[in-house]
């Protein structure tokens, strides 16, 4: 049996086991809300749970005391906007009394994707330098069961755990290094909730319902539609409506051989989570794909590249987005660089300026136009971040065609805010791409540290861009 298949019959008796479970009279929160949890501050909260029909249900903390009653076996209150801090005792009472201890109130963030988000600190090259320097009471940590189901699941197993030695090693590497940063930034308890799944295609994370209109869109050419929505279904909607403060995103390398595609469906599922969600339009942060693969000397196409692409016209079009750019961080013969401190920092960054309204310099050099002047194209770029570097050395990563679309590696020089370009086997150019590799070879920085996503100026037919 595949693991598919497998872990598809492991979520069916999870469910029928749920469904056919006798009902309790007790009142229950869901179990989000348990001891050690962290709730989201500054919005009205939501907080629900099971009980008798007609039960009154009453939900305590900070000196708010909220009731509501019980209609067909469910409850939910709206506590007014908390102020971070903590620990709290947050009481859920009806014909009997819950006490959740030790709850904190502060920023609640999902950490979601493939196989690259899911990678533990355990899995880092220093595991043990990484757990040693951990422990932090008011940093939490979540670990999302992972799973299938057939259609969206009410509640999952929950428990909140403090960050240390003893549990941040089986947590999101990358949503540890998030949190880690964000602790030290904001000085206000962190909550992450890891809910990631290696080997999955973004359409397995949208609810089946946004796309059922859309089969053609939607599903790839080799990955059938009985998939989509799956871990939608098991890992995400049983989150909703938990008070969040946003999400980080790392997925992509699954759905490289169909990158067009991807422009619509990425933006489809920042859409829709927000839409479910029901707190607006909250920060969605993501993680551009890492180099991978063989390095090549010469220009050719990439699926990769083209990912990339569709990565950032998202991170340009989709409001209150931002991209890590890791052209730094990849590993030629690994799809799962160990490097992933340096992907947290930049997702941390990133959420400073988008998430928190710092005046931080949260990108790299971001190409704006091009300019020809005989043999040289001349290239302006925004975000300079105090001006443009090439950090090691010469520029690298330039290619340069003229009208018959045939790449040539080029020479590239910083000159003030911009950057020429010129080959002598294109006396007329017409098109700069910049890292359209694999395994882009790159060192354009701003002076803020951060490096240039890879782009192009052409729009010449992509390879996973359908055939008209």
């Amino acid at each position: 049996m595949s693991s598919l298949a497998l872990r598809k019959v492991i979520l069916f008796a999870a469910v029928f086991g749920t469904l056919s479970a006798p009902a309790t009279a007790a009142v229950k929160p869901n179990p989000l809300f348990a001891d050690g949890a962290v709730l989201q501050r500054g919005i009205a909260l939501p907080v629900w749970g099971t009980a008798d029909d007609g039960e009154k249900v009453t939900v305590k903390i900070g000196g708010q005391a909220v009731s509501t009653t019980a209609v067909d076996g469910k409850w939910t209150v709206r506590l007014k906007p908390l102020k971070a801090g903590g620990p709290f005792t947050m009481t859920v009472s009806g014909e009997n009394v819950i006490e959740l201890e030790n709850v904190l109130v502060g920023d609640v963030w999902v950490c979601s994707g493939q196989s690259n988000m899911e990678w533990t600190v355990d899995g880092l090259s220093n595991p043990e330098e990484v757990k040693s320097a951990s422990q932090d009471p008011m940093l939490r940590l979540l670990n999302v069961p992972p799973g299938t189901a057939p259609g969206p699941l009410q509640e999952i197993a929950a428990v909140w755990k403090q960050c240390g030695p003893e549990t941040v090693g089986s947590f999101s590497a990358v949503g540890y290094f998030f949190g880690r940063d964000l602790r030290k930034k904001l000085k206000v308890p962190v909550g992450l909730i890891n809910s990631s799944r290696g080997g999955s295609v973004v359409q397995e994370w949208i609810n089946r319902n946004v796309m059922q209109d859309k089969y053609e869109l939607v599903v790839g050419p080799t990955y059938g539609w009985g998939n989509m929505g799956m871990l939608y279904n098991a890992m995400i909607a049983p989150l909703m409506p938990y008070g969040i403060k946003g999400v980080i995103w790392y997925q992509g390398e699954y759905n490289a051989s169909w990158a067009y595609q991807y422009r619509t469906v990425f933006p489809m599922l920042i859409k829709s989570w927000r839409n479910e969600w029901k707190q607006g339009n909250f920060p969605f942060l993501f993680v551009q794909l890492a180099p991978y693969m063989k390095i090549v000397s010469e220009p050719q196409e990439s699926e990769w590249a083209e990912l990339r692409e569709a990565q950032l016209l998202t991170s340009q079009r989709v409001p209150r987005t931002a991209m890590a750019v890791i052209t730094d961080c990849g590993d030629p013969n690994d799809i799962h660089p160990k490097n992933k401190e340096p992907v947290g920092a930049r997702l941390a960054i990133a959420a400073e300026a988008v998430a928190y309204g710092r005046p931080v310099t949260y990108r790299g050099p971001v190409y704006k136009s091009m300019k020809i002047s005989g043999d040289r194209v001349v290239l302006s770029f925004g975000s300079l971040g105090g001006g443009l570097v090439a950090k090691g050395g010469e520029l690298t990563g330039f290619t340069v065609a003229g009208a018959d679309r045939k790449f040539f590696n080029a020479e590239a020089e910083i000159q003030g805010d911009a950057v020429v370009v010129k080959s002598s086997q294109v006396a007329k150019p017409v098109a700069v791409r910049f890292g359209w590799a694999d395994y882009p070879v790159v060192n354009l920085y701003n002076k803020a540290g951060l490096p240039a996503s890879p782009f192009r100026t052409d729009d010449f037919p992509l390879t996973t861009q359908p055939k008209k």
